[in-house]
């Protein structure tokens, strides 16, 4: 017991700080001559003999906190151990510096925490994303992917933030199922699941059928969660592991859940801008794919609305006059590809766009049809260099129509007992990081990837 409250007395020091606290103190000369004590890892070192200045970082922020060791500072071990990579504990006083930071650290204790040898794979210099992908158990201590999953994390705090203050429950659907809500066929199998459970079991490639009962419910209703889709595609877009938004809205229609998923896109938006300004500025500076710009622009999210209809003749109308030459030809029937999609936003409405009213042919089951007989009331909002990032409709709750379409009881159960009309979307969420960030690859706004040949850790 006594180890145990000595660990936690380490934990909980008072003169323990983040790098981001001291550089980002609210009152910086509030903490002028105060001695704080800082954790870290070492970024580099120069210097001669018992003077030396290290660079440390924490994590906590973009910045790194120069730290002055002399003749003063008391080192365990030596400071000849201190290389770049190793864990260290320094505790000094926080005083005015020179460089290029407004505060620095005077060392009076540096401790060795954890060593490194000198084959540690990040050293002072560029690294290229395929490099680091190759070493994805050590990347996120990379500047670049600190920035990305800083970023993810501010993004991910601002989606709860915003259900919640919109008076959403968030609801935990499961990850095992024993169906394919999109109809698809590209599920991960649970090798015996049916014996196991009695019927055939998979990893859900969406939560939205079983979010919907607890819509019937509660009526405002997300849930957020990995999902899995077994597509054999190694493309910079996909995943076989990703994580979906979904919430699920009862008594809506299709324009309410379209302004809630602008409204969304704007709030999340605003708090990466403030939260992670500096992570934002160093990937811009990094990477042409990220515009500060596009970011502050979807702070302010204004949407054009067309039709799928509409959209088709618009890109046959370009395809016609030579305006555009496109790989797969736009045909009333067929889906988008990225290529229309980016078209679409890029160089007709030049920003975001939501196409409403799809063919009912290549929509899932779930979807509520329109009275022309050809379409379903659904959306999907596309991005500039995106495409579709959200993909939503309205649910078909009428009875008899859905049972002609479904074979699922417990799911016409629901429209059986006291049927209310549903709406609601789902957003790739690692696609979302990805706008933020400016990765060109997917793979590269989250921890570990998981696709096709891709299983590192």
């Amino acid at each position: 017991m006594r180890g145990l409250l000595t660990r936690w007395r380490v934990i909980l020091h008072p003169m323990r700080q983040t790098v981001r606290q001291v550089l980002h103190h609210p009152a910086s000369n509030d903490i002028l001559g105060k001695t704080v004590e800082v954790c870290g890892w070492l970024r580099t070192r120069r210097g001669k003999g018992n003077f030396a200045f290290l660079v440390i970082g924490d994590g906590s922020c973009q910045a790194s906190l120069q730290v002055v060791v002399d003749a003063e500072t008391r080192c365990q071990p030596s400071l000849n151990m201190f290389a770049t990579g190793v864990a260290l504990k320094v505790r000094g006083i926080v005083q005015a510096s020179r460089g290029q930071q407004d505060l620095e650290l005077l060392a009076k204790e540096a401790e060795l925490i954890g060593t490194c040898p000198q084959d540690y794979p990040l050293q002072k210099k560029g690294h290229t994303l395929e490099f680091l992908r190759q070493i994805a158990h050590l990347r996120a201590r990379s500047n670049t992917f600190g920035a990305v999953f800083r970023i993810r994390h501010s993004a991910s705090h601002a989606t709860h933030s915003f259900f919640h203050q919109q008076g959403f429950a968030c609801v935990h659907t499961p990850i095992i199922t024993p169906s394919d809500s999109e109809g698809a066929g590209e599920l991960f199998t649970i090798k015996d699941g049916e014996n196991f459970f009695g019927t055939p079991a998979y990893l859900a490639v969406s939560g939205q059928l079983q979010l919907e009962s607890a819509c019937l419910a509660l009526q405002k209703v997300y849930t957020f969660a990995p999902t899995f889709r077994a597509e054999n595609s190694n493309t910079t877009r996909h995943l076989a592991e990703f994580w979906m938004l979904e919430p699920e809205v009862a008594f809506a229609d299709l324009n309410a859940i379209a302004d809630l998923a602008v409204s969304y896109l704007r709030y999340v938006s605003k708090q990466v801008l403030s939260e992670c300004r500096d992570d934002l500025l160093f990937l811009q500076q990094h990477y042409e794919d990220l515009s500060l710009e596009a970011i502050e622009q979807m702070s302010n999210l204004q949407c054009e609305r067309i039709t799928y209809t509409d959209a088709i003749n618009l890109l046959q109308e370009a395809a016609k006059s030579t305006k555009r030459a496109f790989e797969f030809s736009p045909q009333w029937g067929n889906d988008l590809q990225t290529e229309h999609e980016r078209y679409l936003t890029e160089e007709v409405f030049a920003g975001a766009v939501i196409v409403t009213d799809y063919p009912k042919s290549f929509k899932p089951f779930y979807m509520r049809a329109n009275d022309d007989g050809k379409t379903v009331a659904c959306m999907d909002l596309l991005l500039p260099k995106v495409g579709e990032l959200i993909g939503g409709s309205e649910r078909e709750e009428r009875y008899e129509v859905l049972k002609s379409n479904c074979d699922m009881q417990w799911y016409l159960d629901l429209r059986r007992f006291g049927a209310a009309p549903t709406a609601g979307w789902g957003m790739g969420f690692d696609r979302l990081v990805q706008y933020f960030t400016g990765m060109r690859n997917i793979r590269d706004t989250v921890l570990s990837p998981r696709a096709p040949d891709l299983i590192p850790f």
